[in-house]
């Protein structure tokens, strides 16, 4: 590829920039808070702005009882096939469209789309609504100026990223709807990520006897039975900190513990207290060892309050994500157009969160992290108030996927 075709894309991207910050608009502007994760409205509306681009969209609805025994209201995953004529690679770029809620402090319309100051604000408009933009716009600038002639692209925008990708892209994968040779998914400008943490989460129900306050030797704490529990596992912690991973951006396992609720009234013994945990594993642990270890220090801790009894709950358990050896072209492409359109190196590292790619790697395809962002989820606000992209990130990180994906398929 010579160095006019790669102006060629830039070019179109620039041109056609107004329009994809207007996509970007309209796919923040309609919400896909999850929980409670009604999501298929966005799908729809997705559907209709790609086919005015001329694509043909695969619209997958999951089943509704699928969904609803998942805990969430309406998925469908949609899937955009470009097929170039002959033998060559099939590349698919995958973002996902479910978001957590917006939550408190807010100063711009979290549904708005709004832009100040080159930034442009709204719930997903980081993470990974962005991507939505910088792949469908990266994708109409190849077919524009630098259509390939062999191999093919898809896109895959899938809502179940936060409830940990069951019924996104793990549900188009096991019902045989794709099977991409290589994959981008919705990441950061300023970092290919080729590995991340995994994530065990939990349900723990403490169990107590309720009481009169007036007479509290008559039940049981479950609330000081959680204390007891939770000061466990919080010590847990410090211990974590001597097990490092060798993958850079990686450092070591961590616990934490984020929703609590229980008891009935202020002048009643808690009878039941339960609470939701959150153990992030380093891509060197083993997840059936990771959680046996916790149910152990659970059970320990219980055993020490008599009259307490515990139910443990696995919510979710994603499995961490290795590198495999074929995301190398991935990798080298994104690191030379990267370099050349930020001014700047950009590393192959690990992440410490995790993400659905987990479950395209578990299916033998080899992918990467990359898309919009800044150089760190704090600067995104991305599950915090006022989450913003930076128009020129967008910008720019449209111009390397273009780039990259010409050079894939060339």
């Amino acid at each position: 590829m010579t160095t006019t075709d790669y102006d060629r894309l830039d070019a179109w991207i620039d041109a056609h920039f107004d329009e994809e910050v207007r996509f970007l608009q309209q796919m923040v502007r309609v919400p896909t808070d999850t929980p409670p994760g009604n999501n298929a409205p966005h799908a729809e509306r997705t559907a209709e702005l790609l086919e005015d681009f001329g694509f043909s969209t695969e619209k997958h609805p999951v089943p509704a009882q699928e969904v609803k025994d998942y805990g969430l209201e309406s998925i469908t995953n949609l899937i955009v096939r470009r097929k170039y004529g002959g033998a060559g690679p099939t590349v698919a770029l995958n973002a996902h469209g479910d978001v957590v809620p917006p939550g408190e402090g807010w100063t711009h319309d979290p549904y708005g789309g709004e832009i100040e100051d080159g930034r442009l604000y709204g719930r997903a408009a980081a993470v990974s609504k962005s991507d939505f933009a910088s792949f469908t716009f990266a994708l109409r600038a190849l077919e524009a100026v630098a259509k390939p002639a062999k191999g093919s692209i898809e896109l895959h925008f899938t809502y179940d990223e936060e409830f940990g990708g069951i019924l996104g892209p793990g549900w188009l994968l096991k019902n045989g709807l794709t099977k991409p040779d290589l994959m981008i998914a919705a990441g950061f400008s300023y970092e290919v990520v080729t590995a991340h943490n995994g994530c065990l989460q939990m349900e723990v129900t403490v169990h107590g006897k309720m009481a009169h306050a007036a007479v509290p030797a008559t039940g049981v704490d479950a609330l000081q039975g959680a204390v007891r529990i939770l000061n466990a596992l919080y010590a847990q912690n410090t211990l974590y900190q001597q097990v490092t991973s060798k993958v850079e951006g990686i450092t070591h396992p961590y616990l934490n513990v984020g929703r609590i609720e229980g008891g009935t009234n202020t002048n009643v013994v808690p009878g039941k207290v339960v609470f939701k945990l959150d153990r992030r594993m380093i891509p060197e642990e083993h997840p059936a060892e990771v959680e046996a270890a916790i149910r152990q220090v659970i059970a320990d801790a219980a055993a020490q309050v008599p009259g307490i009894t515990v139910d443990i709950k696995r919510l979710l358990l994603a499995n961490s994500m290795k590198p495999l050896p074929g995301n190398k072209p991935l990798v080298e492409a994104i690191q030379m157009h990267g370099a050349a359109i930020f001014g700047e190196p950009i590393k192959a590292m690990g992440t410490p969160l995790y993400t659905d790619v987990r479950l395209y790697a578990e299916a033998g395809i080899p992918g990467v992290i990359y898309g919009v962002g800044p150089r760190s989820v704090l600067e995104s606000h991305a599950k915090r108030s006022d989450e913003r992209v930076v128009l020129e990130d967008l910008r720019r990180a449209t111009k390397v996927i273009a780039r990259t994906l010409h050079d894939l398929l060339a």
